[in-house]
């Protein structure tokens, strides 16, 4: 299992701000701004690229649940950064896909 599977499993605390059948939204441990909330579907796909047709719609949900949330915290006022890593050049640290939801600051382009 990987960490992410074992928050959804409730094997490991995590501060969670939305839950719904597909996902879970929660605090990242180590926030890059001050609101950064990780997107990860309940349903295991370990990377975007390793993504099939048959994930569509859960990857079309997670999407718009990343709005919803960004709105619940009261990021789409003033604007909000959607990352997906792949692969370790592109960051990814967990193999669990997931999407970084990040603002509450001013983030410079291009990132890293």
């Amino acid at each position: 299992m990987t960490l992410f599977e074992k928050i959804i499993a409730r094997e490991i605390p995590a501060d969670i701000v939305f839950e719904d059948e597909h996902c879970l939204a929660f605090r990242d441990i180590h926030p890059q701004a001050p609101t950064h909330v990780l997107l990860v579907p309940k349903r295991p796909i370990p990377r975007l690229g390793a993504a099939t047709p048959a994930d569509h719609a859960l990857l079309g949900h997670l999407l718009l649940k990343a709005g919803d949330v960004a709105r619940a915290l009261g990021l789409d006022a003033t604007g909000f950064r959607v990352v997906i890593n792949h692969g370790p050049d592109g960051g990814e640290t967990v193999p669990h896909l997931h999407i970084h939801l990040l603002g509450g600051r001013p983030l410079a382009w291009p990132p890293g």
